[in-house]
């Protein structure tokens, strides 16, 4: 940004805020936490159409588990499925784990989720992305249908006569 040797995304230690961004003014210093770079990084690469879900295959199956169990699917963990960040003092890295339907052309959608996640983060936290990472681990197609496995489950037997 203003310096002339960049930073390179780091890991902070525990105890110490990730994510920070050094204000000029003397007035202060805001901190921005990783998942918040996470959760925007989420919704700005699932805004972009012919992106079909995010996560491997595992944390697909596991957020569909989780969404199961009550209380389960309102932590917000579907957010941030198949993102993963780094952040520095002034810099972020972003890596994505994307489901594209088929049809797309895997080209041009990757440069329209990373125009679009870069475009976000940078203008929500000021930090500077330097690179977004896309791996596409698998295609929807149109007709599947993603329980077609599952047989409908009937409600469980209550003990009750009804006439």
């Amino acid at each position: 940004m203003t310096s002339g040797t960049p930073t390179t995304p780091a890991t902070t230690p525990a105890a110490a805020p990730a994510g920070r961004l050094a204000e000029g003014t003397g007035q202060g210093r805001t901190t921005i936490a990783a998942s918040v770079v996470q959760k925007i990084a989420g919704i700005a690469a699932r805004e972009v159409s012919g992106v079909y879900s995010m996560g491997s295959g595992a944390s697909r199956a596991f957020g569909a588990l989780r969404e199961r169990i009550p209380g389960g699917g309102t932590s917000g963990a579907s957010t941030v499925a198949g993102v993963a960040v780094e952040v520095g003092e002034k810099q972020a890295a972003v890596d994505l784990d994307v489901v594209v339907e088929y049809g797309v052309a895997i080209a041009d959608l990757a440069s329209a989720v990373r125009r679009n996640v870069v475009g976000a983060v940078e203008r929500m936290t000021g930090l500077e992305v330097i690179e977004v990472n896309i791996s596409v681990n698998d295609i929807h197609l149109a007709g599947e249908d993603d329980n077609r496995d599952e047989v409908p489950v009937a409600p469980a037997p209550t003990g009750r006569v009804v006439e």
